[in-house]
């Protein structure tokens, strides 16, 4: 009895389903496996042209199933990564424009809940208290959706309108900070870190609270992810004008070996491309 209950449940799920949702909704564990691979390459021009390829056909299995959760994140997750490794230093207008669409998919799936948008509308205190109902399992769309939003506040500065988003992305990466904070490497770290060193003091700036938060991360991945360095190099050091600080931290993020840490090739490869290019504009930071 317990197997032909089971069956029927199995057929109660698929037929809840058009057989083509079926079909993508078997796709999202194959497309996850795909990111993580992603993440152990090493030469920029192939992640770049596949990360493309892999966001298109996102987009495509989203067109007949827009709430799919799994490829959603997906969405988010790529976009974002793009955003970050090849396109905020060359081209960031368009950078801006790829960071709101990572942030609008992680948006999507948090909006699925009508309590989440109901405290949304209602400002600031009440979706802060309204997350402290929220779980682990939240933990991915919360971050994503506040990382993105950064990226496209910290490319804005000059926008009003985008630095009013900034007490909302704060409430969603305090959630994940206070809920998991090693998800992504620690990233949330790297968030506060960058935002405590890109504000003003008399905005609520915080040089030592920057190098803090980026201590944090560093400490959490034995200062083998190599991004943390070049963010404490930009949001930290420069800010301080503490050249040869500057310069320590990112002779480490090109003096470690690429296969160090396989599973963070291409994140680690960005960081190293991220911190010639600081070098680079060393004379204007300081």
């Amino acid at each position: 009895m317990k197997r032909i209950s089971a069956i029927f449940t199995v057929l109660a799920l698929i037929m809840a389903c058009s057989p083509t949702t079926f079909v993508i909704r078997q796709m999202g564990p194959a497309l996850g496996k795909s990111a993580l691979a992603l993440y152990e390459e090493d030469d920029l021009q192939i992640a770049e042209q596949a990360l493309a390829s892999n966001l298109k056909l996102i987009e495509g299995l989203l067109k007949s199933d827009p709430d799919n959760k799994v490829l959603l994140l997906l969405a988010s997750q790529g976009y974002a990564g793009y955003a970050l490794g090849f396109a905020e230093d060359q081209n960031p207008p368009r950078a801006k424009r790829l960071y709101l669409r990572a942030r609008d998919y992680a948006l999507r799936i948090l909006r699925q809940d009508e309590d989440f948008v109901q405290a949304e509308t209602k400002g600031a205190d009440a979706l802060q208290a309204y997350l402290k109902n929220y779980g682990s399992e939240e933990v991915p769309a919360l971050f994503w959706a506040g990382f993105s939003w950064a990226g496209f506040a910290n490319l804005s500065l000059d926008n009003p309108e985008a630095l009013l988003a900034l007490p909302e992305i704060q409430i969603l990466m305090e959630r994940v900070e206070a809920l998991q904070p090693e998800y992504f490497y620690g990233s949330v770290y790297l968030f506060f870190g960058g935002m405590y060193g890109m504000k003003p003091v008399i905005m609520g700036g915080d040089p030592q609270k920057a190098l803090t938060y980026f201590k944090r991360n560093m400490d959490l991945n034995n200062n083998e992810f190599l991004l943390a360095q070049v963010y404490a190099a930009k949001f930290y050091a420069a800010k301080i004008l503490d050249e040869t600080l500057f310069d320590s931290y990112l002779k480490q993020v090109l003096d470690m070996p690429i296969d160090k840490r396989p599973e963070w090739r291409l994140l680690n490869q960005i960081a190293k491309e991220k911190a010639r290019r600081l070098l680079a504009q060393k004379e204007d930071l300081f």
